[in-house]
């Protein structure tokens, strides 16, 4: 089986080839100008952060890869799409002021900021994909209609797909609400009754007031206390962003793990497909792995990383980026004051030590059977040129 190069920098520097200097040349030799058509209006695809994260791509590493893009004759813009959840960013407004709160303007990154599914949400263009859970795809129309894409990813964990790279930043980023609201609707959430105490903060993030509290019934009774009342989600209202199995603080809120998140993972891929479709030589993928945090930069918070920052990845293929970043985030040694400190043994699968039930190799399996890349990678080290003599 042959295998897609993937190239990587580490983010040792000094004054003869610092961090810009570096990605630049990861640029150079990943091949990004022969992916941009003159004059192509293309698609940054990053994620602004939510406000209050701090996980997120720095504005001025952004910089680096808008002025390669400029340089192959490229018109790049910014771009991401409305959120389905309570947040800064589920519209056009509030998105762009998050971007520019957290350094992503025009004066720091060179390139103009355009949320891809327009004011509201709900500009998008249908793109067919005719795959095993969806006949069609809802794309943001500036991720559509762009000449050609570059994603920009901060590698992570995360809590329903078990980690987001490159394919979930197009996929799942790139999509419209509706397209969101698509993707995430095979999830159905379950209130575990014994071990709700009626807190409310499942409500608090709920942005589609498919959550209460009501008053428990006898089957609903917890043995050691009297709380009388017990969250319930109304499933007509319920989208399925699972928003609410993260802010449960008891573990109260489940999901089918075996038969939801699965098929989660695949309307994520065929989702980067739709948004591929038609350019799909003229796409290219950035991961950063940096603050390598437990959990989405959708949250307003970011957890301490599990493993130091490791590098930058660059590569036309989102599939042997991704596995190549797992690979690596598995090969470190898991960070004191974190996570998954103190686990002992320490964990080989850093993935799993932290959602045990999610089986994450299943989002890149099923990437690869459907065509949209190859597990298998051959890593390519970048190393800037040996200091001149006399230096």
């Amino acid at each position: 089986m042959s295998r897609s190069a993937v190239y990587f920098i580490d983010l040792r520097a000094d004054d003869d080839c610092n961090l810009l200097d570096k990605i630049g040349l990861l640029l150079k030799e990943a091949g990004l100008a022969k992916r941009i058509p003159k004059g192509g209006l293309t698609a940054v695809k990053i994620h602004f952060g939510e406000r209050g994260n701090t996980a997120f791509v720095r504005p001025i590493l952004v910089r680096p890869i808008v002025e390669a893009v400029k340089a192959a004759g490229g018109k790049p813009f910014l771009t991401d799409a409305s959120t389905l959840y309570v947040g800064t960013r589920g519209n056009a407004v509030d998105h762009t002021l998050t971007a520019l709160m957290h350094g992503f303007g025009l004066e720091v990154t060179g390139a103009p900021i355009v949320i891809a599914d327009g004011l509201n949400g709900r500009d998008e263009v249908g793109i067919p994909v005719c795959l095993k859970n969806c006949e069609e795809t809802y794309i943001g129309s500036a991720i559509a209609r762009a000449d050609a894409l570059v994603s920009v990813a901060h590698f992570k964990l995360h809590e329903a797909a078990g980690f987001g790279g490159a394919i979930k930043n197009v996929g799942m980023g790139g999509a419209s609400r509706r397209g969101k609201l698509h993707q995430h609707s095979g999830v159905e959430p379950k209130i575990k009754p014994k071990k709700c105490v009626a807190c409310g903060s499942c409500i608090k993030v709920c942005a589609h007031d498919a959550l209460s509290l009501v008053e428990r019934d006898a089957s609903m009774a917890r043995p050691k206390d009297s709380i009388r009342k017990v969250a319930r989600i109304d499933p007509e209202k319920c989208v399925g962003c699972a928003s609410c199995i993260h802010a449960c603080p008891e573990g109260a809120i489940d999901i089918n793990w075996d038969k939801d998140l699965p098929r989660f993972m695949e309307r994520m891929v065929e989702y980067t497909a739709g948004a591929l479709y038609g350019k799909e030589e003229r796409s290219f993928f950035i991961n950063f792995l940096t603050q390598i945090s437990p959990a989405c930069d959708c949250h307003p918070s970011a957890d301490a990383p599990i493993v130091g920052d490791i590098g930058i990845l660059a590569s036309a293929d989102p599939v042997a980026i991704d596995q190549a970043s797992v690979d690596l985030v598995n090969a470190q040694p898991v960070l004191p004051h974190s996570h998954l400190s103190g686990k002992d043994p320490e964990p080989k699968d850093k993935f799993r030590a932290v959602y045990p039930k999610i089986d994450w190799e299943h989002q890149l399996d099923y990437a690869e059977t459907v065509g949209l890349g190859r597990r298998a990678y051959e890593l390519i080290r970048v190393t800037p040129p040996k200091k001149k003599k006399g230096r």
